[in-house]
């Protein structure tokens, strides 16, 4: 399990700091209100309640409806997941899909998002972070793609037979295979991520694809330095190349020991808007639907999985602070986020896109190299 995972399966219905999201739910202005329910609402990496039983519970089902999200990307095979046992979730994933029709749909084209929008249901956009799945096998690219995985990385935090991740102590870029992984990536209609690549491995793959990159979920280093938040060189780059990056609300928003709130948030999304511009960036939580859970128990199973991430050497620097930003610990985050961007002046055009708009403009060219 890795720490989005771990994040998605927790409930904190009586946690104080969900209280405190729910006040600013509360206080979230009618005007936000009313463009954040009109608008396409895309996180572009998070994940439902989930559980290896279905069908799900009504609190659950309830929870996904109440969210307002159009749609999410949905990191599948954790971190580390061979191919048998990644093909097995992918599995689970389409028999929730089954057994809960009016909530969920997978998204397979750009289509797909606007008749998510349309029919009141979850879209459902399958994704890799890591490439353990594909056992250094290129053909394995198009049978998940067949599956309907949309958005691909190289790495995760190491190295893969592909490319290098952003903890990897000998450095490196794309290998020579990896190059033919995005040649092969952009040729059936795959988007790559390059949210845990290090800058050598994000200019290779901007300089080798034909086609726009993204990074559905990362941070400011200029804002503050971390290897999973980008440097401006990286970001303007990717927004030259037609790609988006995705905010995220994990810990690295902010210097250690301090938990980031909705200013550091906004501190990071304003400095790379300021930096691209309105058309380069969206929203990548990061963290699941369900809020994080702060209670004792809550916090005693986060340090037992960052634990393990630390002992396996998977663990970013700062990785000492649960995963969430203090006042959007909620599942109606990205309409908290709305309303802040509304009230420091964007206009609701820029919001728009910055909720969703600009991932679905991007995934559609994309997708369409197939």
């Amino acid at each position: 399990m890795d720490r989005r995972q771990f994040s998605i399966s927790l409930v904190a219905a009586l946690a104080p700091l969900a209280v405190r999201a729910k006040d600013a739910e509360k206080s979230v202005s009618m005007r936000a209100r009313a463009l954040y329910n009109e608008a396409l609402v895309l996180d572009c990496n998070s994940g439902p309640p989930m559980s290896d039983s279905l069908p799900l519970s009504a609190a659950d089902l309830e929870l996904v409806r109440g969210s307002g999200v159009t749609a999410l990307k949905w990191s599948l095979g954790g971190i580390n997941s061979g191919f048998r046992d990644t093909v097995a979730e992918i599995a689970l994933v389409q028999r929730l899909i089954e057994v809960h029709p009016d909530y969920f749909l997978q998204v397979r084209i750009a289509a797909d998002l606007e008749r998510a929008k349309r029919e009141q249901k979850l879209g459902l956009i399958l994704s890799f972070e890591s490439a353990e799945m594909f056992e250094g096998k290129l053909d394995s690219i198009d049978l998940f793609r067949n599956l309907g995985v949309r958005v691909m990385q190289l790495s995760y935090n190491r190295r893969s037979p592909f490319a290098a991740g952003v903890m990897e102590p000998q450095g490196g870029g794309l290998t020579p295979l990896g190059r033919e992984a995005v040649a092969r990536m952009n040729k059936v209609g795959v988007a790559i991520d390059v949210s845990h690549a290090n800058p050598a491995t994000t200019a290779d793959v901007l300089a080798a694809s034909a086609v726009p990159v993204v990074m559905t979920h990362a941070g400011s280093a200029a804002v503050h330095p971390h290897p999973r938040n980008k440097s401006d060189e990286q970001l303007r780059a990717l927004a030259a190349k037609g790609g988006v990056v995705g905010i995220f609300n994990l810990p690295y928003l902010s210097a250690s020991p301090h938990q980031p709130n909705v200013d550091d948030y906004l501190q990071h999304l304003e400095h790379v808007l300021h930096l691209v511009g309105e058309d380069h960036v969206g929203i990548g939580t990061d963290v699941g639907l369900e809020p994080f859970d702060t209670s004792p128990v809550g916090m005693a199973q986060f340090k037992k999985e960052e634990d393990e991430r630390h002992a396996a050497g998977l663990a970013a620097p700062e990785e000492d602070r649960p995963t969430y930003v203090e006042g959007l610990n909620t599942p109606r985050r990205m309409e908290v986020i709305a309303d802040q961007l509304l009230q420091r002046g964007y206009s609701e055009a820029a919001t728009r896109k910055i909720l969703g708009g600009n991932f679905a403009r991007v995934f559609g060219q994309i997708w369409k190299a197939a």
